[in-house]
């Protein structure tokens, strides 16, 4: 039995903040000093067992004894919480990330990753004996670390899942082909760590690769009642592989939130150990649903503590104030890491910045904030956790053109931090004014600063015969035209998001983007599942052209190749960008500071934290 204190356990999250050798550092003790509170166990990240295996140049390892002091100082500063520490131990297989030197790549395929990477060695028996090998040394030296638990990687695509799998195991040996012979390796492993370490382990796997020939909950039911033979204490369901399906291993907010649930509480119902459940719990909601239809022994939580590391703490009531939710956009946390620069977070502008600690201003004075979208609420908020007197002006929505960004297609999620910043300006009691500011209003206010958050407003182009034309008003749905020919000019985030909405009026759509690739900027998985449903419904791309002439329903294009004239065509999108607006020169007797796209035209998070940078400085 795993013993927690209570029934929340922080899932283990790639970090990318070692120093390039895989030891501990202040930047992992800050992080997980924040997120040990009201928890029953913590799951560092994965760390990993090689130098020669790492999915991230800068991963924690415990490869060595050199690493177990730091090691045993992160476990002793989480059991200083009251919570437990788990040893996420992973073998990449052929997931190791073939842009780092010296990597190596063992599967039970030569075949390479459908969506890229290393082509692997197939393993013989020598190379699974040495494995097994690994995978005990590892555990062992994660016990001397002082770590509780241990948890083996059997899902997402990684090494022991790439033998489960049907649609990757292609051995004719004893180790592939049917079910016995697929699991034989994984449970040698299992076995292998049971006999080294007396500690309670745990088995993460997938309940579903999601993949027409992959492995499904059958067989991972039948799988679970295997381990569980083999002395495993309790099962962490996920779903995915980060090889076919990164959707779904990363809980992006454009798969349905749930399905994991669903495959544990089957699997649950099959075997007598825990079943943790997890895969986007990001709202008390969620956990009440949970409780109410599936009773989960353990949850675990991922990036909602990376949103907010107070989640339990104000699930328990033991921390005050408004839950700041995680969107499931994967832009800061998975963009972070893959650029190298770390895990860091959209709507929390503490994770990774170097942000000093928020203190009270020993000198509090007034400010007036103009406009009330992402950065200018941030801004308010700030300034006002910091003891200034504050007013937003906003004379629409709050939430600004951010209201606009959930309303594409599988983009809902991305109201939570518009409805979160409102409660959170009702809680501080900051002011808002209805209306649009004037100078005069600035002057005649008393404020001792301005701060202008005004946004962006679109950049048309100069095109011959552009008189009537649209940007985002079809967003909304009693504005969606419906079985027309629909000309989007501009292939970025906006533009693709036009299109990928106008689809659903059974809209015949083109796109032209004068740029030799379309959706540059958007995040990874974003761009991957748009660009995939663009062209699933036959939506026309034209790139590196440019719209030269308008001629009632005729559009003339221009490329490479010369002209083309595209006909038909009944209504024309404009997203060909943004630029900053500033509706009013503010009083020059007053500073005035810039923030957002009013001062350059960005993403939301680099609006959220230039605002709580700004708010720290004044």
């Amino acid at each position: 039995m795993l013993k927690l204190s209570n029934k929340f356990i922080l899932a283990p999250i790639k970090l990318g903040y070692s120093d390039g050798q895989g030891h501990v550092t202040s930047k992992h003790l800050d992080f997980y000093d924040q997120r040990s509170h009201y928890m029953g166990a913590v799951s560092p990240e994965p760390l990993y067992m090689d130098p020669g295996l790492r999915e991230l140049p800068t991963q924690m390892g415990i490869d060595d004894d050199d690493k177990i002091p730091g090691l045993k100082k992160l476990v002793d500063l989480i059991h200083s919480h009251d919570a437990r520490v788990i040893a996420h131990l992973n073998h990449p297989g052929r997931m190791a990330n073939p842009k780092i030197p010296g990597n190596y790549f063992w599967s039970s395929t030569e075949q390479a990753c459908n969506n890229g990477g290393a082509r692997p060695v197939r393993m013989n028996r020598d190379m699974m004996r040495q494995v097994s090998e690994l995978f005990s040394r590892s555990a062992k030296r994660a016990v001397n670390a002082g770590f509780d638990i241990i948890e083996l990687q059997f899902g997402h695509g990684y090494l022991l899942a790439q033998f489960l799998s049907p649609a990757v195991n292609d051995r004719d040996d004893h180790y592939g082909g049917d079910f016995e012979n697929r699991i034989r390796f994984p449970l040698e492993v299992l076995r292998a760590v049971r006999r080294s370490v007396k500690v309670p382990v745990i088995a993460r796997i997938s309940g579903d690769e999601m993949i027409p020939d992959g492995f499904h909950v059958d067989e991972m039911i039948a799988f679970s009642e295997k381990l569980e033979q083999n002395g495993i204490d309790a099962i962490h369901v996920t779903a995915g592989s980060a090889c076919s399906t990164p959707p779904w291993f990363f809980q992006h907010m454009f798969i349905p939130k749930g399905k994991t649930w669903e495959l544990a509480a089957v699997i649950k119902d099959r075997v007598l150990v825990p079943v943790i459940f997890v895969g986007r719990i990001n709202s008390f909601k969620d956990i009440t649903y949970l409780e109410e239809h599936y009773r989960p022994e353990y949850i675990a939580l991922g990036r909602a503590m990376v949103a907010d590391p107070d989640f339990t703490g104000k699930y328990f009531e033991k921390v005050k104030g408004v839950l700041r939710p995680c969107l499931a956009c994967a832009e800061g946390c998975l963009g972070g890491v893959k650029q190298g620069l770390g895990l860091g977070c959209v709507v929390n502008p503490q994770v990774n910045t170097g942000y000093p600690p928020l203190q009270k201003s020993t000198d509090p004075r007034k400010f007036a904030v103009v406009g009330g979208g992402l950065a200018g609420m941030q801004t308010a908020i700030t300034l006002k956790e910091r003891g200034h007197r504050v007013e937003i002006f906003e004379k629409n929505r709050l939430g600004g053109q951010f209201n606009l960004a959930y309303l594409p297609p599988k983009k809902e999620s991305l109201k939570e931090i518009v409805d979160y910043y409102i409660l959170k300006l009702k809680e501080l009691k900051i002011r808002v004014h209805r209306k649009e500011a004037t100078a005069e209003d600035l002057e005649k206010g008393g404020y001792d600063g301005v701060v202008m958050a005004t946004g962006a407003i679109p950049a048309v182009p100069k095109i011959k015969g552009l008189e009537q034309y649209y940007w985002t008003e079809f967003l909304e749905d009693e504005h969606l035209p419906e079985n027309e020919k629909i000309l989007v000019i501009g292939g970025g985030l906006i533009g693709l998001e036009m299109a990928s909405k106008l689809i659903e009026g059974k809209n015949q759509v083109i796109v032209v983007e004068m740029l030799d690739e379309i959706a540059r900027g958007m995040e990874m998985i974003e761009k991957a599942m748009t660009v995939k449903r663009l062209k699933d419904h036959q939506v026309e791309i034209y790139t590196g052209h440019t719209v030269t002439e308008i001629r009632g329903e005729t559009v003339v294009i221009q490329g490479e190749e010369g002209t083309k004239e595209l006909s038909g065509v009944t209504k024309i999108v404009v997203a060909t960008g943004m630029k900053s607006y500033l509706p009013f020169d503010p009083p020059e007797n007053l500073p005035v500071y810039r923030i957002g796209d009013a001062l350059k035209v960005g993403k939301a998070q680099e609006a959220i934290h230039q605002a709580y940078e700004l708010g720290l400085k004044l």
